[in-house]
């Protein structure tokens, strides 16, 4: 063969190389959520994965791996073992990714294991306490606590859940004493908020909501670091108690080694499609907002989250159910 026809051969093989190149995704890609079906962070995994489907015209769907309680260990660990290809990916809330490694022994390394698409949303959360507490504020609530040791209970959806940090964190900045009782889910702590029987409770807005607005338990302040749209009106409760903030955020991620241009495609998309305003307002109805962020500032927040909430484990002596 001549060096025309090598030449020949090798212009043909980058043709041919380039013309089957095909864009990502060029397969369907399949959502990871660690929790049951309705669920808020499954709510957001098919919001996403619906709006991705008819942007992309490849299939988004999503695969429910409940299990390992709030440690989400079994969706997770999939996730770790999965390719490194970019069409498996996973929805997860911070008590998967930056609470449950510091209270349970998990076959995978958050750090290591993971790539950071980026934050898709939030979950605000608020204080409520009984209509029986005497307290109309987060200073009344503290006043009162301060009188009255040990005569508040605060309910939670288990040991070692946001609910139970959340409340532990209250107690720590307020100096009071709080009776701590754990559920096996936030929906009978508010039950028995609603009975009395509990009178404090740090917990999802889009399960109080509807609560708050019949009148059957009281608001007294956003528990995260903003006061919540709407209701503007009420303060939070670091405006009172400085440092005491609780959010619940989810972030999406890919294995470790996913290639770069599946991340940023997948982040880009991901942004356009939550932040429309329909899309918006959707999810903000259920008590999600939505709020994106870059790889990078999810490894923050991670990391951040971390430390601050694993100083509160350690001082408090929180262990896992």
């Amino acid at each position: 063969m001549n060096k025309l026809n090598l030449l020949i051969g090798a212009v043909g093989l980058a043709f041919s190389t380039l013309a089957g190149a095909q864009a990502y995704p060029s397969k369907p890609v399949k959502i990871i959520v660690s929790f049951p079906p309705g669920s808020v962070i499954d709510t957001t995994a098919r919001t996403i994965g619906q709006k991705l489907t008819d942007l992309w015209g490849q299939p988004v769907t999503v695969d429910n791996r409940p299990g390992g309680g709030g440690t989400g260990t079994v969706g997770a660990e999939a996730l770790a073992k999965s390719p490194a290809d970019g069409y498996t990916w996973m929805v997860q809330p911070n008590s998967v990714m930056v609470i449950g490694p510091q209270l349970v022994k998990t076959p995978f390394d958050v750090f290591r294991d993971f790539a950071p698409v980026g934050q898709v949303a939030i979950t605000p959360f608020l204080l409520a306490v009984a209509t029986t507490v005497p307290a109309n504020t987060v200073a009344e609530l503290v006043a009162y606590g301060k009188a009255n040791p040990m005569k508040l209970n605060y309910g939670s959806s288990g040991n070692g859940s946001p609910q139970h940090l959340g409340g532990e964190l209250l107690k720590l900045n307020a100096g009071i004493q709080m009776v701590h009782v754990p559920y096996k889910g936030a929906n009978q702590a508010i039950t028995d908020l609603l009975g009395g029987r509990l009178q404090v409770f740090i917990g999802a807005a889009g399960s109080l909501f509807p609560h708050i607005k019949d009148g059957k338990i009281k608001m007294l302040a956003s528990a995260g670091s903003r006061r919540l749209g709407g209701y503007l009106n009420v303060p939070t409760i670091a405006e009172t108690l400085p440092g005491t903030e609780v959010d619940a955020w989810l972030g999406v991620y890919m294995p470790t080694g996913a290639p770069r241009e599946a991340i940023a495609k997948a982040g880009s998309d991901i942004t356009a499609v939550l932040n429309v305003g329909e899309t918006r307002n959707t999810l903000s109805a259920q008590g999600i907002e939505v709020v994106t962020t870059s790889p990078d500032a999810l490894t923050r927040l991670m990391r951040d989250d971390y430390a601050r909430w694993g100083k509160l484990i350690r001082e408090a002596g929180i262990k896992a159910d």
